[in-house]
């Protein structure tokens, strides 16, 4: 937990989850592999949306695009994204938050690590938030202090002013090569917008905590003892530890900022999903 990161911010602009990975990079840097296809030649310039499947996919996006979209190769998307984004949310925010070099596979693989209990910090399409996580000693130990929340203003200021509306018809718009990208992690077959979904809902299932959060010293192995201030921490309980690493990011945001970022995922999913009698 040595960074907590802006990795949220992608997921909650685009997905509006984007709180969900920001904060992971300021509290942990730990590198998990993640598979990659290899490198092949380029596709043709254009490709077509991906049909549904009657393989039990739960919520198409075709269903909900008015029209089949025009796009670049995944390859070869990154210059095509950066201008949508600057177009969604203006080119000072995307600077002062995002890494646009290869931002899809990176969304991809950062919406489905939020189900897991660790992320790969060096995927992240997002740049990391400036200072360290604030703690307070009480009689008890360490404790996320009240103020650590307050770092993450800038961030849910700009998540709550993204237009829902608008986020969820780039995210149809850029579908195609998220599922491209999906598979290449090593799900044929498998539809992403089903997994955003099922990712929107279980960070809607975030417990609420009451009080400050114990916390305790990361059991780092090796030769070099984690000495302040190198410091990188855990939650102390065993149960908030085993968490999915989004539902952690969020208690570590603070009960206000994991409610304001909990409603814009609401909104979002309203816009994404086929609707049906789960929310």
């Amino acid at each position: 937990m040595k960074y907590l990161s802006r990795q949220l911010i992608v997921v909650f602009i685009l997905v509006g989850i984007g709180a969900a990975q920001y904060l992971w990079l300021q509290y942990r840097q730990r590198e998990v592999p993640i598979p990659r296809a290899p490198q092949v030649e380029a596709p043709p310039a254009a490709i077509e949306p991906v049909a549904p499947a009657s393989s039990g996919i739960q919520h198409p996006i075709e269903a909900l695009q008015s029209e089949p979209a025009v796009l670049p190769s995944l390859g070869d998307s990154d210059s095509f994204v950066k201008a949508a984004l600057n177009n969604l949310l203006g080119s000072k925010a995307v600077l002062a938050f995002l890494s646009v070099d290869d931002f899809i596979r990176h969304f991809v693989v950062t919406v489905d690590n939020l189900a897991r209990g660790e992320a790969a910090s060096h995927l992240w399409p997002v740049l990391p938030t400036p200072g360290r996580i604030v703690v307070v000693e009480y009689g008890d130990g360490t404790h996320v202090a009240d103020g650590n929340a307050e770092r993450f203003t800038p961030f849910v200021k700009l998540a709550q002013s993204v237009d829902s509306t608008k986020a969820a018809a780039l995210y149809q718009r850029l579908y195609p090569l998220c599922q491209q990208a999906y598979e290449e992690l090593g799900y044929p077959g498998k539809y992403f917008n089903d997994r955003l979904i099922e990712i929107i809902d279980q960070l809607l299932e975030t417990p609420e905590l009451k009080g400050p959060i114990k916390l305790t010293l990361t059991d780092v192995q090796g030769p070099i003892p984690a000495t302040r201030p190198w410091l990188r921490y855990e939650f102390a309980d065993p149960d908030l530890e085993s968490l999915p690493a989004g539902q952690k990011i969020l208690l570590r945001m603070g009960a206000k900022n994991a409610q304001a970022l909990k409603a814009k995922l609401r909104e979002f999913r309203e816009r994404i999903a086929i609707h049906d009698a789960t929310r």
